[in-house]
């Protein structure tokens, strides 16, 4: 896509994390160059370097912009919910959704994690999954306190679980080749993961639409 010359410093830089966003959901974030970057934006690496003072600042920008967009749907969805068990599906198909719209994302989480080097973007990515654990630890432990969960539920495991039900819907959507399938999928996975958390006796929450 082209990046207009009339762009703001912002603009330029904010279009440079959406490009390599892009670039990961067709390549190993491994792969990605600076050259890469800039010959999909149509412009020199001079002119890349001139917002970015290294690569390693590119995936920091990056990694920042995911972090910022993630917790604020996460936030938003769980506030528009009716009950703390509703919050936590309202969170798991607002995640499901970001991916499906950036399929590149998982790709670059994953590589920044596998990163030999303790790089700034790598600390970030681990603030960012620190963060996430601590809001559906919160959701959970509300929804205890509800008399939504079965009895002696391991709100430490049930967090644990959570996530890795995200992560097991991305792993197989990566070996399948389509982010469409974690969207196929996502309802049902939820459902299981709440048949394990929940009270009997109580209504589970309504599907999110």
């Amino acid at each position: 896509m082209t990046t207009k010359r009339n762009l703001s410093a912002e603009a330029r830089r904010e279009r440079t994390v959406e490009t390599v966003i892009e670039l990961s959901a067709q390549d190993d974030p491994a792969n990605i160059t600076t050259g890469n970057i800039a010959k999909h934006m149509r412009v020199t690496q001079g002119a890349l370097f001139r917002h970015f003072p290294s690569k390693d600042a590119i995936w920091e920008a990056v990694i920042g912009w995911v972090a910022e967009r993630v917790m604020q749907r996460l936030d938003a969805a769980a506030a528009g919910a009716a009950s703390p068990l509703a919050a936590l599906e309202a969170m798991f198909q607002a995640h499901i959704a970001f991916i499906v719209e950036h399929p590149g994302v998982p790709r670059l989480m994953m590589g920044q994690l596998q990163h030999a080097r303790p790089t700034p973007a790598r600390r970030m990515v681990r603030s960012l999954l620190f963060l996430y654990r601590e809001r559906v630890e919160q959701q959970l432990v509300q929804a205890q306190a509800a008399g939504e969960l079965r009895q002696g539920v391991d709100i430490e495991a049930a967090a644990t679980q959570f996530i890795g039900t995200v992560q097991g819907l991305v792993m197989q959507s990566l070996m399948i080749g389509s982010m469409s399938h974690i969207a196929q999928h996502a309802q049902g996975a939820f459902e299981l993961y709440c048949h394990g958390i929940h009270a009997e006796g109580r209504s589970e929450p309504e599907q999110v639409q």
